[in-house]
């Protein structure tokens, strides 16, 4: 892999998954991990394992993407 493709990917931010997976470790997207070390895209929380946007309503994986 070229450098400039590595640099570039290393960039992106990371979406956090709709629902926690409820691991015991947390895996790298999950929302609840997110959202206690502040890397949540702004405009989102948690409620009840789920992802939701701050008004309550639901999140797809669509508004999500636009989000970030």
């Amino acid at each position: 892999m070229p450098k400039q493709k590595a640099s570039a990917m290393s960039s992106v931010r990371k979406l956090p998954k709709t629902e926690c997976c409820v691991s015991k470790s947390k895996c790298g997207r999950c929302p609840l991990r997110m959202l206690k070390e502040g890397t949540l895209p702004s405009g989102y929380t948690v409620k009840k394992r789920k992802l939701v946007t701050v008004d309550g309503k639901k999140v797809t994986k669509k508004k999500l993407a636009k989000a970030a």
